[in-house]
C-alpha cells in the first residue's frame, strides 16, 4: 500500500538569493521556520523557486544541503521536471542520490505531449528512481491539463505517489480519485482550494501562503483534514485576500515582496521576473498592516 509522501502543508519554498547567488544562510532560515510552524515537507527548486533560472548544479546543491539541514525533521521534496524527459531522467536521478526524499515533476511544457506521451515521460522518470514521485499538473502553465486517463494509468507505477493538481476544474478532484482509487494521493495546488480539495478527500496542499503564513496554513489544512470544517473554512475565506494578493503578479514576485515586508529578504527574482510593481507592493503592504 502506498503511503502518502506528506498530508497537512508542504511549501513550495521561494529560492533566496544575495546577489546573482543562492542564499544558504537565508534558504536555513527559512526551513527552520517551516519546521517550527509545523510544516512537514518542502518543495525546493519548484515554479515558486524559480526552477527555470536555476542550474542544474544549484538545484543539486539546493537539494543537498537542504536536505543535510532538516534531517529527518522535514520531507525534501526536488523539482525536478523538464519538457525533456532524458533531461528529466538524469536530474531526477542525480536529485536522489542528493538526498531528496521525493520528486516534483511538473508536466512538459511548450512542446507539450500527447496522453500517450506523457505516460511515457512519466514512466522512465518513476522507473529511473527509487524515490516517491508527484506529479505536477498546472496547465495555465505548461498548456497542457493532464487527463484523468493518464492518471489511472500512472497510478498502478509503484512509485508514483499522487499529484499535486493545480488545474482551475474543482470538479475534476473527485474524478482523480474516482478513478485512480484512495492510494494515489492527491494535493492542492491552489490556495484558493485547500479546504474544498481536502473536503473531497485530497491530502493536503503545495503550497505559495505557506511561505508567508505558515503557521496559519497549517492549522487550516489540519482542521480540514480532522474534519473541523467551521475552523478551516474560517481560515480559508481569511486568507483569500493575503492569496489573491500573492497572485496578484507571476509567482514568485508577491510572494518574495511579502516576505521582505515581514523581515526575511529573500532577494529579487532572477530576469526575466522582475520587481513587484508600486500598486501591487502598496496592497501588500496594507494588508500586513
Amino acid at each position: 500500500m502506498k503511503k502518502p509522501v506528506f498530508t497537512g502543508v508542504c511549501t513550495a519554498l521561494v529560492t533566496p538569493f544575495l546577489g546573482n547567488t543562492v542564499n544558504y544562510p537565508m534558504l536555513e532560515q527559512l526551513l527552520r521556520r517551516q519546521i517550527g510552524c509545523g510544516v512537514k515537507a518542502v518543495v525546493l527548486s519548484g515554479t515558486t523557486g524559480e526552477s527555470p533560472t536555476l542550474s542544474d548544479d544549484e538545484k543539486l546543491e539546493l537539494f543537498r544541503r537542504g536536505k543535510r539541514f532538516v534531517g529527518e525533521e522535514c520531507t525534501i521534496i526536488a523539482g525536478t521536471g523538464s519538457n525533456c524527459t532524458a533531461h528529466a531522467v538524469e536530474l531526477s536521478r542525480r536529485a536522489q542520490m542528493a538526498g531528496a526524499d521525493a520528486l516534483l515533476v511538473v508536466s512538459p511544457y511548450y512542446n507539450k505531449a500527447t496522453p500517450a506521451g506523457l505516460i511515457a515521460h512519466y514512466t522512465a522518470i518513476a522507473q529511473a528512481v527509487d524515490i516517491p514521485v508527484i506529479l505536477y499538473n498546472v496547465p495555465s502553465r505548461t498548456g497542457v491539463d493532464i487527463p484523468v486517463s493518464v492518471y489511472e494509468v500512472l497510478s498502478r507505477i509503484p512509485n508514483i505517489a499522487g499529484v499535486k493538481e493545480a488545474s482551475p476544474d474543482i470538479t475534476k478532484i473527485t474524478k482523480i480519485i474516482a478513478a485512480c482509487g484512495p492510494e494515489f494521493s492527491v494535493w492542492s495546488g491552489n490556495d484558493d482550494q485547500i479546504v474544498p480539495v481536502i473536503s473531497l478527500g485530497g491530502q493536503g496542499v503545495i503550497s505559495v501562503l505557506s511561505n508567508v503564513c505558515p503557521e496559519e496554513t497549517v492549522i487550516m489544512a489540519g482542521a480540514a483534514l480532522d474534519g473541523d470544517f467551521d475552523t478551516a473554512s474560517d481560515l480559508q475565506c481569511r486568507m483569500q485576500p493575503l492569496v489573491e494578493a500573492l497572485f496578484s503578479e507571476v509567482n514568485p514576485i508577491p510572494v518574495k515582496a511579502a516576505l521582505k515586508l515581514i523581515g526575511l529578504d529573500c532577494g529579487g527574482c532572477r530576469l526575466p521576473l522582475t520587481e513587484i510593481s508600486r500598486e501591487n507592493l502598496a496592497r501588500l503592504e496594507k494588508l500586513f498592516e
